[in-house]
């Protein structure tokens, strides 16, 4: 082995060293901590080794397997009517020539910027005991698995219907001047040619709905009242009953649904074939008065609702003393009067989501660039690889508790970063690195090899083609990076809630410890600015976007 690195010029060997310490980092920040997690599950409370006592006492006890079902019951609920109203949507955002499809579009990716408590205080303050609308109910209650249900169909709403468009938007309108040819109606058409065709997109966007709900602990720690579900269960057995291997197995409970719904959806993925090639004729709506007017309304109606549910949390925000009296105020920004952390909780928050898009995007993009360039280390590349793509199946609370056995072991060389802003980053990143590394590496396929030969023979060295070539036709993609990273590091309340500090203490968190103390408003008022954060920075990341773009098109033209 020595002898084959020997052969290597400096650049290759700069390469492989590259793959080796990213290989490292995803080791220590997410392999590690989750294998630490596994063997604190076969422990008691002293350390010592029980075996599967715990998950014995775990499946025997009635409360945690319904839990259990609880969760598993709810997330399908969750998907199945999530994919519903987001396939009719992007069907009308893709196949329709219906007006106003930018707007709708921009409207339905809004809960992408709240944190996933926003739309739970906004349906207490609409169906709550004192809700606006608490009359609508006959008699029943928003706390619990209704609530948590409709809080979390907004909350994934978004994410399933952009994996929807995309798919929805590949058609080849020679399989549909068929259709019209043979005499087949607009439902026989639908069902043998659109929804064959857009099948692998429907499936992915159910796996990933489905692990969204099941893994989320913001909406069912705010609304589900007594309903319990795993992520809750987790919360209670580490800060309730601080009962750590239990709550490490009810970690693993909640990681194995997750794991499966991952390993299906990449299944599902190989399985998928190219829906268009050379010969295809791009699909272009045609005008459909009574298609187009449905399907408008359908989607005004969808928005309508996300706006009624944003704008709820916005004016309770502003309410003085709900519902007693409404005149409006700002005494709820007022955060120094119901959190011990006041405004210090969102700069924290600031300061986390900046240095995990910083640290994030250059990790992810160098880290994707060394494993995509390096020629030959297949087995290495390919188990970093892997890795990379683990953290999309591991939920925010199971790598936050693993975090926290493995980073606060006594005697751990990086124990003292435990409690401090350091391992913040390190969580976030890790938790988000999926995402970004299939972003990166797209971005990277997309670069003609012609570039890497160039620079061969005029003997430039790969850091410099790097920093020189990659990273400006690649800025796009690098954009996208830190933008996802920034808003959900600003956002994220379930990988955190178990490792902020005392000086550490970050915005989403303050919400729910504000929504336990019965300050309502300030929570509301919180996840408000979360919100006008996040909308913030992504609006000046689409200026940026678009003004790359325009700088790019006039170098081609000159």
């Amino acid at each position: 082995m020595w002898a084959h690195w020997k052969r290597l010029d400096r650049d290759g060997v700069w390469m492989r060293l590259g793959v080796l310490l990213m290989g490292l980092w995803l080791l220590v920040t997410l392999v590690l901590p989750l294998g630490t997690l596994l063997v604190k599950s076969f422990e008691d409370a002293q350390g010592a080794w029980v075996g599967l006592d715990n998950y014995a006492r775990y499946f025997e006890t009635p409360a945690l397997t319904d839990s259990l079902w609880n969760s598993l019951w709810v997330s399908g609920l969750v998907a199945l009517i999530t994919l519903s109203l987001a396939y009719v949507y992007a069907y009308a955002l893709t196949r329709s020539a219906m007006p106003g499809k930018t707007v709708f579009k921009a409207l339905a990716l809004i809960p992408i910027l709240a944190p996933s408590l926003l739309p739970a205080i906004s349906l207490i303050y609409l169906f709550g005991n004192q809700g606006l609308l608490n009359s609508w109910l006959m008699g029943g209650t928003i706390y619990g698995p209704l609530g948590i249900v409709i809080s979390q169909v907004f909350y994934c709403f978004p994410h399933a219907l952009m994996i929807l468009v995309v798919a929805l938007s590949m058609a080849d309108a020679r399989h549909y001047e068929a259709a019209k040819v043979l005499g087949a109606s607009p439902l026989r058409t639908f069902l043998t040619v659109t929804l064959p065709g857009s099948k692998y997109g429907l499936i992915s966007a159910g796996f990933v709905v489905f692990t969204l709900a099941i893994t989320d602990f913001g909406i069912p720690k705010v609304i589900g009242g007594r309903f319990n579900v795993l992520a809750t269960d987790i919360f209670k057995q580490v800060i309730g009953q601080q009962n750590f291997s239990m709550g490490a197995v009810v970690g693993f409970v909640l990681l194995l649904p997750a794991v499966l719904a991952f390993a299906a959806d990449r299944w599902v993925q190989r399985r998928q074939v190219a829906l268009l090639n050379g010969r295809s004729v791009p699909l272009v709506p045609v005008r459909h008065a009574s298609r187009d007017g449905a399907l408008w309304l359908f989607c005004a109606l969808v928005a309508g609702m996300l706006l009624v549910v944003l704008g709820m949390a916005v004016w309770a925000s502003l309410v003085t003393r709900w519902p007693y009296i409404l005149s409006l105020t700002w005494a709820n920004y007022q955060f120094d009067n119901f959190d011990s952390e006041g405004w210090s909780a969102y700069f924290n928050s600031l300061r986390l989501a900046a240095w995990t898009a910083a640290v994030g995007t250059l990790v992810v993009f160098t880290g994707a660039f060394v494993m995509e360039k390096t020629r030959g280390f297949v087995w290495v590349r390919n188990t970093t690889h892997l890795m990379a793509m683990l953290s999309m199946a591991v939920p925010g609370l199971v790598l936050g508790l693993s975090y926290i056995f493995f980073f606060n072991a006594p005697g751990h060389p990086l124990g003292f970063i435990y409690g401090t802003m350091t391992i913040l980053v390190l969580n976030s990143v890790a938790h988000f690195y999926t995402v970004s590394h299939i972003t990166a590496i797209t971005a990277l396929k997309q670069l003609d090899s012609e570039f890497e030969s160039v620079s061969a023979s005029l003997k430039v060295s790969v850091g410099r083609m790097f920093r020189r070539v990659t990273v400006p036709v690649c800025l796009p993609a690098v954009l996208d990076i830190s933008i996802y990273l920034f808003v959900n590091a600003m956002t994220t309340v379930s990988a955190v809630i178990f490792l902020y500090g005392s000086n550490t203490k970050l915005a989403a968190v303050s919400i729910v410890h504000m929504d336990e103390a019965g300050f309502t408003a300030a929570a509301a008022a919180m996840a408000v600015v979360i919100v006008a954060t996040s909308a913030t920075v992504k609006l000046l990341h689409s200026l940026l976007t678009r003004q790359f773009r325009k700088s790019t098109q006039a170098w081609r033209v000159r």
